[in-house]
């Protein structure tokens, strides 16, 4: 546990390191956008810097998600922080439906106010394809780093450059059919960035509900395969995990030989959660169940209705009393 926690603190500097590096990135793109959009009266411009500025807005989220998930468990949260960068993502989803619904705003009052005057030269399409370069980089990299990391803010924060990156194709093109004298391209291309904002949303939202809605983060068959390669070890059952994907918690049962001593209980319970943290680097601490070889607990273990000449190893994976109980 201790050697997870350290791991973590290193993991979240690291994430801290390159949001910041990202935000001063973000901050560039959405100044020149911004600047320009406003000179030249491109909304569509405009609006695709408002939402690189979410962008940055996104990153101090992340930061200060980071920050706090960072701190090692303590009294009142026994199992740490983590959920904290979670919560993080989640606010950048909010932000995010805020600036789809502005973004939206702003081009319907474009199209029904009627058309505007909207400046199309070298340096609009300078300043896009520049920040769309910036865009991509950014994007493939965190995603990486974010992989790498298992960081839910990394990933989120991704998937957001990642469709700034197709709005700001949008855009260009949007500029090409105003220069080919369809202006009302400008506010309908908006609307198409409002939308990809949008789906970033619906994308983090997803993302952030696996977590805080407990969802299994490794497979329950590959943990039992494992455990049971442990000397000693007769079956496995109840395999559960939940938690973020950068910090993994895991509660399972083993059967052993009822004959075994305590001390050599132990010394099976200990070797499992080694192997399950070493295989599994994202994993913070994990919990076994040791329970003796007996007919009783196989028949808990396997299920009702299960022949004696069929209670066989671990691998036949069913619901346990236990968990029969819980439904009922």
């Amino acid at each position: 546990m201790e050697n997870a926690v350290r791991g973590n603190a290193s993991r979240y500097r690291e994430v801290r390191r390159i949001l910041w590096t990202i935000l001063a990135l973000n901050v560039l793109v959405a100044l020149a956008k911004f600047g320009w959009g406003t000179i030249s009266g491109s909304m569509a411009m405009t609006n695709d810097g408002i939402a690189s500025f979410f962008d940055g807005f996104s990153n101090l989220v992340g930061l200060l998600g980071v920050r706090i998930a960072a701190k090692p468990p303590d009294a009142s949260h026994p199992y740490g922080h983590a959920k904290y960068e979670t919560y993080a993502s989640a606010v950048i989803g909010v932000a995010l439906l805020i600036a789809a619904a502005e973004i939206a705003t702003k081009a319907i009052s474009s199209l029904v106010g009627g058309e505007s005057v909207i400046l199309v030269d070298w340096v609009s399409y300078a300043v896009m394809v520049g920040t769309l370069v910036v865009n991509l980089g950014v994007s493939i990299w965190e995603s990486r780093q974010g992989a790498r990391l298992k960081s839910e803010v990394l990933e989120a924060d991704a998937k957001h450059t990642r469709s700034d990156a197709y709005v700001s194709v949008s855009v260009i093109c949007s500029l090409v059919f105003v220069q080919l004298g369809i202006a009302a391209a400008d506010a309908v291309v908006s609307l198409l960035v409002a939308v990809a904002v949008l789906g970033s949303a619906i994308s983090i939202f997803r993302q952030a509900s696996r977590t805080l809605g407990d969802a299994s983060r490794l497979s329950t068959v590959a943990v039992a395969r494992l455990v049971e390669t442990v000397p000693g070890v007769r079956s496995v059952h109840e395999v559960r995990s939940r938690g973020s994907e950068g910090e993994v918690y895991v509660d399972l049962h083993i059967l052993l030989d009822p004959e075994m001593t305590l001390m050599e209980a132990h010394d099976r319970a200990t070797e499992v959660e080694r192997l399950i943290e070493e295989i599994y680097p994202e994993v913070a601490d994990v919990m076994v169940h040791m329970e003796p070889d007996v007919a009783e607990e196989r028949r808990d273990a396997l299920g009702p209705g299960i022949p004696r000449e069929e209670y066989g190893s671990g691998s036949r994976m069913r619901r346990s009393a236990g968990a029969r109980r819980r439904q009922s």
